[in-house]
This record gives structure tokens, sequence and C-alpha cells, in this order.
């Protein structure tokens, strides 16, 4: 591997952002739309596929199956690259899309891959590939929710996850297994072996409000959970948002919403 070797420094609690510094010609690949601010004199080109050696060194055809697997995950086929132009040093800055904490990882120093929930990558140097880790049992995975479609970082560069709420970093022991609802699974080291399976007594799951599925990591190895999954959090924000038959909202208790209802507004 080649990778670019970036600084960086975390900013904020709860809601993070990462500031990354720039050599001259170094490079830097992220998401589309996780982008904050970046200096003048840093270039942004949108690429296709992760812009990973890996990929260019097999010509158009890799890219296409590196762009056809992002696409599987749920994540756009192209992604951004910041280039210091300049003749000194540079910084870009990119934000987690919700609330909770953004994980720096350094691939060099976990065997060189990382598997992680399919939209928990924000960025990287250049030279990370991006791709989709397929579980071994297909037909449990389909029927498994969130767990299933994993996404594998590779190379020996720096790279950035991101999760919500807090985040818990668990070191697991030969044999030891651990069982996680499947979108409070955040990344994991390779060497942990991981499956999804349903939840035994069908009506524990189905009266207890939990999935039907969770998934069950045994150790060795490393892995980091987040509390407060964005998926958890949508639903309950659309849950508790005020429905009207025209499938609009009113605020409730807004003092808006008590002069429409007295000028005779539906």
């Amino acid at each position: 591997m080649n990778n670019h070797e970036i600084d960086y420094k975390l900013h904020g609690d709860d809601m993070q952002f990462v500031e990354v510094e720039l050599d001259p010609r170094e490079t830097v690949v992220a998401e589309a739309g996780s982008l904050m601010m970046m200096e003048d004199g840093i270039s942004m080109e949108t690429i296709f596929g992760d812009g990973s050696n890996s990929s260019s060194s097999t010509g158009i055809m890799g890219k296409l199956m590196g762009a056809g697997k992002r696409m599987l995950t749920g994540e756009s086929l192209f992604m951004t690259t910041f280039t210091n132009n300049g003749s000194g040093k540079k910084h870009v800055y990119f934000a987690s899309p919700y609330p909770g904490k953004i994980i720096p990882m350094d691939l060099s120093e976990m065997g060189g891959k990382i598997i992680c929930q399919k939209d928990a990558f924000l960025a990287a140097a250049k030279g990370v590939s991006v791709g989709i880790e397929f579980q071994r049992k297909v037909g449990a995975g389909f029927f498994g929710g969130e767990g299933f479609i994993m996404q594998k970082l590779e190379g020996d560069g720096l790279a950035f996850v991101h999760a919500g709420g807090t985040i818990h970093k668990k070191h697991l022991q030969p044999g030891e297994v651990l069982r996680v609802d499947t979108g409070c699974l955040v990344a994991m080291t390779k060497e942990v072996d991981y499956n999804i399976e349903m939840v035994p007594g069908v009506k524990t799951a189905l009266f207890g409000g939990e999935g039907l599925f969770f998934a069950t990591l045994r150790g060795p190895g490393t892995v980091w959970i987040q509390s407060l999954p964005f998926s958890r959090l949508a639903s309950r924000v659309f849950a508790a948002a005020p429905q009207t038959p025209g499938g609009g909202s009113k605020g409730e208790g807004s003092l808006a919403g008590g002069l429409f209802d007295l000028l005779g507004g539906k």
C-alpha cells in the first residue's frame, strides 16, 4: 500500500468535526456531502469509486466494480478528493452528518483492514480502499436489516469513521462472545468472527420491542459500539411527530398553531 500520511485534530464533543492537515500534494478522500470548510489552495475533484491504488491499477473495469460495490452499501457512486496544491500546509474540515463521535483509525495498526457499518465511513487518506464485506450466511443477512451489509476499509493509512451517541470500545478475548443490536455495531477488526442470528423466541422479539436479529461477535478482536444509531433516532422522531390528515404537522402548543385554529384553519 502507498497511502498518504495525513495529520488531524478532532474538535467538539457530541457534534464533532475533524480538521485534516495536508502537506503539499497530499490528498484526502471523503464521502460526498461531508465537507465543512477548507482553506485556499485546496482543490476538489469528484472521482468514480474510492480513488484507491487497487482500483486504479485495474483500469475502468476495476473502477466500475468498486463503484458497483458502493451502490450495494447504499452509498454514492462517486467520492470527493481534496488535494493541497499550495506550497505550505493547508487544512480541510469534515463534519459528522448527525450527533455523535468521530473515530480515527490507523489501519496500519489494525492489520490493514477494518469492517464497519455501511454508512459509517467519513473520510480517509488517499489510498485507503472502501469496499463491501459480504456476510457469509446470505439468507440470514437479508433478514438481518442494518447489520447485513458492512463496509471494509483496507490499506495502511488513516481513516475516520463516525457513529451516533456515545462510543464504547471493547476488546474481546479469544472465544469471548458479545451479542449486539445490529444497528449498534459500528466497526470491528478483521479477526473478529461475526454472524447475524435470529433472536430465540419469536414472542420475545415481537412483544419486547427489540429487533428480530442481532449480531453475534466472537473474539479475539476489538469492536466499537454506538449507543444511538441514527435509524433508531429517526424512527423515534418520526413516531413522535404530530400528523394531520393532510400529511402536514402542527407545532404542539405553539402560538401560530393556536391562531391558525381560531381562524378556522384545518
